[in-house]
């Protein structure tokens, strides 16, 4: 279990990915790279790897005008450089991170195996277009009708992570009873959303189950919503260590260190034990769909 000062912050991680990725899709060499930097080869892959320290601004504008960044997504790479300087960094990304670049999403597309938690709502890799569109308007009630159906698209597009050919992502969800009642949009929406989850189900990299009203508090104390994303490794050889994202109100967290890993994977096997099984959930979900449209 790594301790606080061996473990890898997930910035300069990402940071490391982002620069690999770059650089073998413009067919470079860590040697072509590394000599343009008048750096050793070994410090450069330590960078890629997410293991080297602090690294400077200036150097970070220079390996992204050599792998030939935009403006854009070189900002992003120096915030990630920056953000990995800060102690506390997972429990916000502030300012330091431009607000176009989502952390959580291009995890999620990375992750080989995500296992998940909603005592609230169904999960964004679950939902139907019309689930989404009923939220999004709510929370986003300023936004006009072509930037909401733009994130309903995104929304959408995240779920190719389940679907796609090479290398779909398993998805297990647990979902609290509460959540197939509580009403978002209309009574057919909720059906037509219960049967989506129903139909998901089915599917052998998706796992979806009911924490029942009778199962109480499993834990003992109340836990909001949060996810584990376990990797594989990359064409590089490098696994990237599990992260756990806890979102809430005022801001996500991205949590790494081994203890806070291992204590959100007891609370979600004592979760699972205490869920309904496949089968039984999958009823379930049909069951209180029809009821939606009786």
């Amino acid at each position: 279990m790594a301790d606080e000062g061996s473990r890898k912050a997930l910035p300069r991680r990402q940071l490391g990915r982002y620069l690999r990725a770059q650089r073998t899709a413009e067919k470079l060499t860590l040697a072509d790279v590394a000599k343009s930097m008048e750096w050793s080869i070994s410090k450069l892959g330590r960078i890629e790897r997410g293991e080297e320290g602090k690294i400077r601004k200036a150097d970070v504008q220079q390996l992204c005008d050599i792998l030939g960044f935009t403006p854009e997504r070189t900002a992003v790479m120096v915030g990630l450089a920056q953000q990995a300087d800060v102690k506390s960094w997972w429990h916000a990304f502030g300012d330091l991170i431009p607000d176009g670049f989502v952390m959580y999403v291009d995890l999620e597309w990375a992750a080989h195996e995500m296992t998940i938690y909603r005592p609230d709502l169904v999960p964004g890799l679950l939902q139907t277009a019309a689930y989404a569109r009923a939220l999004d308007r709510i929370y986003f009630p300023h936004d006009s009708e072509e930037e909401q159906e733009g994130r309903v698209r995104l929304r959408m597009e995240r779920q190719a992570i389940i679907s796609r050919k090479t290398r779909p992502t398993r998805v297990d969800v647990v979902l609290h009873e509460s959540v197939l009642h509580t009403v978002v949009g209309s009574p057919a929406t909720m059906a037509a959303q219960l049967r989506h989850l129903a139909d998901m189900s089915t599917k052998d990299n998706v796992g979806v189950r009911v924490l029942p009203y009778t199962a109480g508090v499993p834990i003992g104390v109340p836990i909001g919503p949060f996810v584990i994303l376990d990797f594989k490794p990359d064409e590089g050889g490098v696994t990237e260590p599990p992260v756990i994202y806890v979102e809430n109100f005022t801001g996500d967290m991205y949590l790494e260190r081994g203890p806070d890993v291992e204590s959100y994977r007891r609370a979600s096997t004592t979760i699972q034990r205490a869920a309904l099984d496949a089968v039984s959930s999958r009823t379930k979900l049909r069951n209180v769909a029809r009821e939606f449209l009786s």
